[in-house]
């Protein structure tokens, strides 16, 4: 990895774009302290020291803190990541998004881009009035007139917008993947403050503490245990060889070849965590949204609030966490077969293989090859899903036992994932100038 960004650096091409997504991703950490107009910074601080462990604690990560400070960047990128999941289980059930996204080639992908932006849009659009009325009474804003809302909401949808062209901008014109990128600054901005945190454990009012010391040490032993899993997990992959017979291509006889299908445990990366965590804050943030003082409310609804606020929580009750922490790893499990069957269908991937001549060794062609295909992805899933799960729910864990982890599993996931494509994505970089340097000679 290192050796790969040191090559890249000594390149003219490649340097100038790593320091072009540089000068971006500073755009984007310079936004995230501008805050909307028509708000009331001081009170602001206040409102959202209460909201810290509620149903914002994940919109907060991805965007390095910007919804707390409740900047222009305060939804990041999140409406144009639900978006395009959307748009992905759109293409599933309707026939003609199916068709533009398989055949459409160069133009239907931009179609796609383009159908998930103005989605976007509507979605930053909704955000945004959440936001506003979910925040209205608490006070941070200098007048709540339609002004106001205007103001506020435009703000939020445009920064949403120049995010959008900034991740664009990063996949053209820089090291690739901006939309990636985008979320990986906005994590790593909040690892000073969490070793700050760690340090204070440890020095407490200006005393040494023992305790608060063994606790750092267990935070710091346990972060390193899991970008050891996390990487090993993300490499891991199980290799299904196939082979293709000899056949003729146009006036040659070409040679059989021996190849293999690689199925990764986490095919789905992190999209299973983010569509459970979402699928369990959504009863939270309507019930905040409708619901005034719910922290002063008790019965039912206040009871649904808990459970659905559980997962980022130190104040419910223990069994609220431990229901929330069952269904969470159920629905992770599920999202992680539902995404992955949804992208990797065996039975397609069979047909292909019969019609290319191609065989994997001791399985009959056609739907014995599915069946065989389908029981290996269960498997290999399986695991995969209850790592994720098991990824997701330990600063549950934690936090019962008095550790607040402030850089959670599901950081180290985003953060360890974007870390070794960003490393291949350079590596391929560097192989296609040797390749052009190569032909140009």
């Amino acid at each position: 990895m290192f050796k790969t960004i040191k090559n890249a650096l000594k390149t003219p091409e490649i340097r100038k774009k790593i320091l072009y997504t540089i000068l971006l991703l500073l755009i984007f950490r310079l936004g995230c302290y501008i805050t909307v107009p028509m708000v009331d910074v001081v009170k602001l601080q206040t409102t959202m020291e209460q909201y810290s462990n509620s149903v914002t604690g994940m919109i907060n990560m991805l965007s390095g803190g910007a919804f707390s400070r409740l900047s222009i960047f305060a939804m990041s990128i999140t409406p144009y990541i639900t978006a395009s999941i959307v748009i992905q289980l759109l293409g599933m059930v309707i026939p003609a998004l199916e068709r533009l996204t398989k055949e459409g080639g160069e133009e239907g992908r931009k179609k796609i881009d383009r159908y998930t932006k103005l989605v976007s849009l509507v979605l930053a659009l909704v955000e945004g009035l959440g936001i506003y009325f979910s925040y209205r009474s608490s006070g941070i804003f200098v007048e709540t007139g339609t002004l106001t809302a205007f103001v506020v909401v435009l703000s939020l949808v445009a920064g949403t917008s120049l995010l959008m062209w900034l991740g664009d901008k990063i996949s053209s014109k820089g090291i690739g993947n901006g939309i990636s990128m985008l979320i990986f600054a906005g994590i790593v901005s909040s690892v000073p403050s969490a070793v700050t945190a760690i340090a204070g454990l440890v020095v407490e009012n200006g005393a040494f503490s023992t305790i608060g010391l063994v606790k750092a040490i267990l935070i710091v032993l346990g972060v390193l245990v899991l970008v050891t899993a996390v990487v090993f997990v993300q490499q891991a992959e199980r290799r299904i060889p196939v082979q293709y017979s000899k056949k003729v291509v146009g006036r040659r006889m070409v040679g059989a070849q021996n190849t293999h299908i690689p199925i990764k445990p986490a095919m789905a990366s992190v999209l299973p965590i983010i569509f459970a965590s979402a699928f369990l804050t959504f009863p939270g943030i309507i019930i905040q949204l409708f619901v005034q003082d719910i922290e002063t409310k008790s019965g039912f609804v206040r009871g649904l609030y808990n459970l659905s606020i559980a997962t980022s929580s130190s104040t419910v009750g223990w069994q609220y966490t431990i229901i929330n922490a069952i269904i969470y790893l159920l629905l992770i499990v599920g999202f992680t077969y539902f995404y992955t069957y949804a992208t990797f269908n065996p039975a397609e991937v069979a047909n292909n293989i019969k019609q290319n001549g191609g065989f994997i060794p001791g399985i009959r062609a056609g739907k014995p090859t599915a069946d065989y295909l389908s029981s290996v992805l269960s498997k290999v899933l399986l695991f995969g899903g209850l790592f994720l799960a098991v990824i997701a729910i330990l600063p549950m864990l934690a936090r019962g036992i008095g550790l607040n982890t402030a850089f959670g599993g599901t950081s180290i996931l985003i953060v360890v994932g974007v870390a070794i494509e960003l490393g291949d994505q350079l590596q391929s970089q560097l192989v296609m100038r040797h390749y052009k340097g190569f032909l140009e000679k």
